[in-house]
């Protein structure tokens, strides 16, 4: 039996039904509000507000449970590689060894960029911020890939996205390489995804390169966890922007900008940046937590805490423990990991943060572990535009498949000023 609830407004009364997701999460459809009432809602940054139904990640913050189309974030991470997670999360369902097998080559035969796409890299000053970099060369890659982009025909559709999965790694590498004047390096598809973005990160060509296996399991498990997250700012840009019909890689260089915000997926770059203030500040981890525990002190500790997570961040737990062993099996001495070992420890035990639940998130640790790999700190968030575009590509498909798909146009409630009266010019 369907439930509603009732809105009383004057005279008006309006029943509201109540949407029932598969996970019983209720909500109420307010759509015809205004129609019927003159009302609007406002709930400033959507904190309350459900834009959307949607199949493929079902998150709850309270019991730190998340998961991509039905399975556990752990069960992903432990025995997944990321292309057979963007295959789930982009398709619905874990691949077939024929799916997986042909979904690769795919992928395989769109690695490199057009040639022309390279001097794109030469008006780039070297300095140039490699998101911002990013952000442009996806965009522009609707000027030199024009026979594919009609988001109503699914032939487009699909060279787009094998299009984007294959080509982000290269154009992200050759950002890293433009701001450090070393030669591009070619991909090379007989190498992993992982692989192959770590040989484009880091190889030379006077000299071999090899890959560290760990790196590439720490790598793999990162993109994972970032793969997608529900409704966030990135994911829902992608939405706004792709529900104008603009094509697919307009709505995900618009979804790289959103994620470039230090409040979104700048947040692993700031938990280094804050590491080092305080390893600058002669490592007075003691000073800093006061710092964050004095209201009258602006300081911030970057990496605790989660604006959904109320518990734990599973993907949290699932990163910690891979920082544990990388950072033990490497044996590294370095006074920032020593520092954040501190601060893990102050969070976990402090009753300050426990009963704050600020505890130490995904930002936190991926920080230390793209460190240890040796990411230079302004190349992390495109690590995770990486990470998260198979989620950016799910949501744009699931909404252009949508039955009520509509352009997205919120409403606002003014606040300026009333008519006024026009004076010209000469009597202002």
């Amino acid at each position: 039996m369907s439930q509603s609830a009732k809105l009383n407004c004057g005279d008006v009364e309006l029943e509201v039904p109540v949407i029932e997701g598969t996970e019983d999460e209720k909500a109420l459809d307010i759509s015809q509000l205004r129609r019927e009432t003159g009302l609007i809602t406002l709930d400033e940054g959507y904190v309350n507000t459900g834009s959307t139904r949607s199949s493929i990640t079902f998150l709850n913050g309270e019991k730190g449970i998340l998961r991509y189309r039905g399975y556990a974030i752990e069960d992903l991470a432990r025995n997944c590689d990321f292309v057979e997670v963007c295959y789930l999360l982009i398709y619905g369902d874990l691949p077939s060894h024929e799916q997986l097998d042909e979904f690769r080559s795919a992928i395989h035969s769109h690695t490199m960029l057009h040639e022309d796409m390279r001097m794109f890299y030469n008006g780039f000053p070297r300095d140039a911020h490699p998101m911002a970099m990013l952000s442009s060369v996806v965009s522009a890659m609707s000027t030199f890939y024009q026979d594919a982009l009609d988001p109503a025909d699914p032939e487009h559709v699909e060279i787009c996205i094998h299009r984007l999965i294959a080509k982000l790694p290269t154009i992200a590498a050759y950002s890293y390489k433009k701001s450090i004047g070393q030669p591009f390096i070619y991909p090379e598809n007989d190498l992993t995804y992982c692989e192959n973005f770590l040989r484009m990160m880091f190889a030379v060509p006077c000299e071999p390169y090899e890959i560290d296996p760990d790196f590439v399991t720490a790598l793999n498990m990162l993109l994972i966890v970032h793969a997608d997250h529900e409704q966030n700012c990135s994911t829902s840009t992608v939405r706004m922007v792709g529900s104008s019909n603009a094509n697919l890689f307009a709505s995900i260089a618009a979804g790289v900008c959103a994620l470039w915000g230090p409040l979104h997926g700048g947040a692993n770059e700031a938990v280094v940046n804050m590491l080092t203030q305080i390893m600058d500040d002669d490592g007075d981890v003691e000073k800093y937590v006061a710092m964050a525990k004095d209201k009258e002190n602006g300081f911030r500790l970057m990496g605790f805490g989660h604006r959904v997570y109320k518990n734990f961040d599973p993907r949290a737990t699932i990163i910690k423990a891979a920082c544990d062993r990388l950072l033990e099996k490497m044996n590294i001495d370095d006074p920032l990991f020593h520092i954040a070992q501190q601060l893990e420890e102050v969070a976990l035990r402090d009753e300050y943060f426990v009963s704050r639940r600020l505890y130490p998130n995904v930002d936190f640790y991926s920080g230390v572990i793209y460190r240890a790999i040796g990411i230079p700190v302004p190349m992390f968030t495109v690590l995770f535009a990486m990470g998260r575009l198979p989620g950016w590509i799910a949501h744009w498909k699931e909404m252009h498949s949508s039955e009520n798909k509509r352009i997205c146009r919120p409403r606002q409630v003014y606040t300026g000023e009333n008519i006024r009266d026009f004076i010209p010019l000469s009597d202002r």
